[in-house]
Parts: C-alpha cells; sequence; structure tokens
C-alpha cells in the first residue's frame, strides 16, 4: 500500500504522458511486498541510514554531480533540469519544460547532456522511428540546443571517457551512440529492456541494466557491440525488483538502484550484494565531486517521490 500511494502521488504532478516507467513502477507497487527479496548484505556495507538532503517537487528520473560539487536533476513530469548547489539549498529551475525527462550527464566541459522522449509513445516506438533528441544545456544559464537527433526515447545516458555518448530505450532493446564528432547511430548495440547505463573506466566496457522480464546486468564490448554478454543475473526471487538507474563507484564496480526491491545492489564478482535497503522507487545513484557542495566520496539516490539521499552504506572509502 506504501508503494502504491507514493506513485499516486507522484501521478497527481503536471503530465506529460505517461512513461514505462510509470507502467513498471505501478507494477512494483502492487508486486513488490511479496516477490522482491533482499539480496545479501555487502561485506562492510556502513550501518549509518540515508539522509534526506534535497527534494524536487516531482519524480526525479536522472541525476549527476559537475566538479563544483552542484546537482543537476531532470524532472519527469514538468520536463525541467533542476540544479542545487549542495545538499540543503533549494532547487533552482535551471530550465523550462524542455522535454528532459531521461538521464543526465555532465561533460567534461560543464556543459549537461539530457535525454528526451521517455514518455509511453517515444519509448515503445524508439527502435522503429528513433526521432528523439539529446539536448545540450548550460549550467550557468540553461540555454539550451540539440546535441544528437535520431535516438529511441531517451532513457539513459552514459558519457565516455572519449566523449562518446551511449544512450537507452526502455522499451525497446536498442542502445544508442553518439561520437565525439556527432555521428549517430540508434541501433549500436541490442539488450532487452534496457534502462540504466553506464562506462567503465578504461571506456572498453558499457554496462546495461535489463528491468524486465528477467533482471540482469550487461557487459557490451566496445570493440564488438553485436555480442552483448550477460555477466549476472538477479537471484529469481528478484524477478519483480525492477532496477532502474545505473552509476559505478571508485573501483569501477556497478551499483544499481531498484523500484520495488527497494535495495541498492552492488556488483561484486558475478553477484549482486545489497548496499542499501528500505529506499523504494529509486531511480538514480551518482556520486558527488569536488570538495564543496555534494562531495567526491558520497553516494546520492534520487527517486519517483522527488527525494535525494546521501547513502552512507555506498560511500568511498577516505584516502
Amino acid at each position: 500500500m506504501r508503494l502504491t500511494r507514493n506513485i499516486r502521488a507522484a501521478l497527481r504532478g503536471p503530465r506529460r504522458g505517461m512513461s514505462a516507467a510509470v507502467v513498471l513502477a505501478a507494477a512494483a507497487g502492487v508486486f513488490a511486498p511479496t516477490c522482491a527479496h533482499a539480496a545479501p548484505v555487502c561485506d562492510a556495507a556502513a550501518s549509518a541510514p540515508p539522509v534526506q538532503v534535497a527534494r524536487i517537487p516531482d519524480w526525479v528520473e536522472s541525476i549527476a554531480v559537475d566538479k563544483r560539487g552542484r546537482m543537476f536533476a531532470t524532472a519527469y513530469f514538468t520536463g525541467r533540469v533542476y540544479r542545487m548547489d549542495g545538499p540543503g539549498s533549494a532547487p533552482v529551475p535551471l530550465t523550462g519544460n524542455i522535454g528532459a525527462n531521461g538521464g543526465i550527464v555532465v561533460r567534461d566541459d560543464g556543459r549537461l547532456l539530457v535525454g528526451t522522449g521517455n514518455d509511453l509513445a517515444h519509448s515503445l516506438t524508439g527502435d522503429a522511428l528513433a526521432v528523439s533528441k539529446l539536448l545540450q544545456v548550460d549550467p550557468e544559464t540553461g540555454s539550451v540546443t540539440t546535441y544528437a537527433s535520431g535516438l529511441g526515447g531517451i532513457d539513459g545516458v552514459a558519457l565516455a571517457p572519449d566523449g562518446t555518448v551511449y544512450t537507452t530505450t526502455l522499451g525497446g532493446r536498442n542502445i544508442g551512440r553518439v561520437t565525439p564528432d556527432g555521428q549517430v547511430d540508434p541501433a549500436w548495440a541490442r539488450v532487452p529492456q534496457p534502462n540504466g547505463i553506464a562506462v567503465s573506466p578504461d571506456g572498453t566496457q558499457v554496462y546495461v541494466i535489463q528491468t524486465t522480464i528477467a533482471p540482469g546486468l550487461y557487459r557490451i564490448p566496445v570493440a564488438d557491440p553485436a555480442h552483448p554478454q550477460r555477466w549476472i543475473s538477479a537471484d529469481t526471487s528478484n524477478a519483480l525488483a525492477l532496477p532502474d538507474g545505473l552509476t559505478l563507484d571508485g573501483r569501477g564496480r556497478p551499483l544499481i538502484a531498484t523500484h520495488a526491491a527497494g535495495q541498492i545492489w552492488r556488483a561484486e564478482g558475478a553477484t549482486l550484494c545489497t548496499v542499501e535497503s528500505g529506499l523504494y522507487l529509486s531511480t538514480q545513484l551518482t556520486y558527488g565531486h569536488g570538495e564543496r557542495g555534494f562531495s567526491a566520496g558520497k553516494l546520492y539516490r534520487a527517486g519517483v517521490d522527488g527525494r535525494i539521499y546521501e547513502v552512507p552504506g555506498g560511500a568511498e572509502p577516505r584516502t
């Protein structure tokens, strides 16, 4: 009941059209109490509970932090990009409704790349009608330009060390790719129901989460995208966990947010373990940067409830 109430509350906001993610979240609210179970707890997981550090009045689809420790978020229903200068600061709408309801990343030059078309129509037709755009947003002025077009409905966005961008379309199978010189391939690779996405530190592997029907983590060799490798499968008890966003820690290990299980998973070897529990309807994870604001080494979670939490259990060791 608690989960379904959260979904209903989120749906009361301004509507741009339901995404496939809404349907999945609704399923989470119905089935999570009986069908999702905890993965084993990770070794040395911190005991301190998550702490709320910010809140946006919308479904937060994705978050990213720049080198100055400022956090940026995409708001699903209003299509805005928000900026928060530090924990406890008020969220400032950086843009109006630009359809920024998908993933967000920060380029090396500080500019933001945000995905559009993460609604039901674009998500379900994205493989056949790749018409969505990747937008570039100035983090100071909020000015918006088109970075790339001709992609499927963009849910996840990942940035490689060389500037290549990869995207997912939740309702399809295609993984999109945009090279630094602007070449767009909307079907660079294929994974069933792709959602969260990240790139290995050396740029040789692209990690993708399959949300349904059989949740799992894929590795796609950049040199051989035609042969994705199913790396880790979720336990059968977590068939309805609905994994969503994906990030990497300082050791290059994937961390995964889940809707229905309410857990944050980490990939260790060929298995998944739980870093934190009780954070239902989570959408994305990211690490902080810099010495101020949302600082380096700290793990942050966003969700359908609009709440941003710091998650001590996923913090990087201090050097």
